[in-house]
């Protein structure tokens, strides 16, 4: 692709025009009322471009505020099954990031659903640690991003870093970092009792140890991370985020093109002391190497471990100059394409030590570009849809970290 002749103008225009296509918000589904207040699929997800392009000044108020209306039109869920991702955090996250900066913007709504979000993670970390007494194996949801307590402290840490509900997700990372005795198998505390899909499976009929950002062992260790940045820390923290390193060390493969991890690894894997995947996946935020190495940068930066951020930023570099890597990208969403590359990339470079990051943005905003030209055909959500690559492309065409802090949701912020 031959180079941009205005970098910021073409990214800006392309933002514009996601932005235009998503400027109307409609019904959601008959039959999945609850898609409106989803991150993922719904207008919960969609409002955070109107809400960050009125914070820019690129976008209205009026056009933001649409949107927020349309993800609560509908009854709030504060149940067990809500996440980050969906139902009253993600309203939550929502709100917060329209109210940033401000005192009073949506500050009545903020205190109703912040009483029910902190009230979802004591039940959540109760039910956690009971199971952590029984012995049993946890699942994704469990402790993961998008519905799990690694996704409710990342918005509680922003909503209220110094509160109990905050220092019991924290409590309960510590314990998922111990180690579980499972039919004679010493196993670490985070390997889930499904397969990858959340599925039982024969090939996975003794679960599998994660270590992706989304679903793995990443986001445990990025809101361990940026807790301990930000201050707030626990009993056993320290020795935590250790503990994970030490997991992400023991299961990191060097390669030709540069280090790479295993998206996850099963009960013979370990038995082996080697991975059955023969070399690096698909480099993504979700999995692979641009997420785990921005959790590993943020837990160096934390620790004060010069060495560990500067190995992880090292890796972060090796895998964005392989072109094998980056020739399996296919699509510009957050969750597994350009977007999320784009946004990690350049969340790392502002805490970087390593100058040779900080080269890679402009390219990496260049393969947003050819997507415009099929928006359609994207979907409109956050992760995997027109939402997330508009949001980037606006942190390209800006160069500044998001206003209203949208990206706490994949927790690089």
């Amino acid at each position: 692709m031959a180079a941009l002749t205005n970098p910021a103008a073409t990214l800006a225009e392309a933002a514009e025009r996601y932005a235009e296509q998503l400027a109307l918000p409609g019904p959601p589904p008959e039959n999945e009322p609850w898609v409106a207040q989803s991150l993922t699929r719904g207008a919960a997800g969609i409002a955070l471009l109107h809400i960050e392009r009125a914070h820019a000044g690129t976008g209205t108020w009026q056009q933001a505020h649409r949107w927020i209306v349309n993800a609560v039109a509908g009854q709030v869920s504060a149940t067990n099954t809500t996440g980050l991702y969906l139902g009253a955090p993600a309203v939550t996250l929502m709100l917060d990031a329209a109210a940033a900066g401000a005192t009073s913007r949506y500050r009545e709504a903020l205190a109703d659903v912040d009483v029910h979000v902190a009230a979802l993670a004591h039940r959540r970390v109760e039910s956690a640690m009971a199971r952590i007494s029984a012995g049993e194996l946890p699942g994704f949801r469990e402790y993961d991003v998008f519905f799990g307590l690694s996704g409710l402290g990342a918005l509680l840490l922003r909503r209220d870093p110094g509160g109990s509900a905050m220092q019991r997700v924290l409590d309960y990372l510590v314990a998922l970092t111990l180690p579980l005795q499972i039919d004679s198998h010493a196993l670490p505390g985070w390997w889930v009792g499904h397969d990858p899909h959340r599925r039982s499976s024969s090939a996975y009929r003794d679960g599998h140890g994660n270590l992706g950002a989304a679903h793995g062992v990443g986001g445990p260790l990025a809101l361990l991370s940026q807790a301990m940045r930000r201050g707030v820390t626990v009993d056993g923290h320290h020795e935590a985020i250790a503990t994970i390193c030490g997991w992400l060390d023991a299961w990191q493969q060097d390669g030709e093109a540069g280090p790479w991890w295993p998206e996850w690894i099963t009960l013979a894997d370990l038995r082996s002391g080697h991975p059955s995947q023969p070399g690096p996946a698909r480099p993504s935020w979700c999995y692979g190497t641009p997420g785990i190495a921005r959790a590993g940068q943020l837990a160096g930066i934390a620790t004060n471990d010069v060495r560990l951020q500067q190995e992880y930023e090292q890796a972060l570099v090796r895998c964005l100059d392989d072109p094998a890597q980056q020739a399996r990208i296919t699509d510009p969403g957050l969750c597994h394409g350009w977007a999320g590359i784009y946004q990690t990339v350049w969340r790392a470079t502002q805490d970087s030590r390593t100058p040779a990051l900080t080269d890679h943005l402009p390219r990496l905003a260049e393969n947003l570009i050819p997507y415009t030209r099929s928006i359609a055909k994207a979907g409109t959500g956050l992760l995997e849809g027109e939402t997330g690559t508009a949001l980037a492309l606006h942190t390209a065409a800006h160069n500044v970290a998001p206003i209203s802090g949208w990206d706490a949701c994949l927790l690089i912020d």
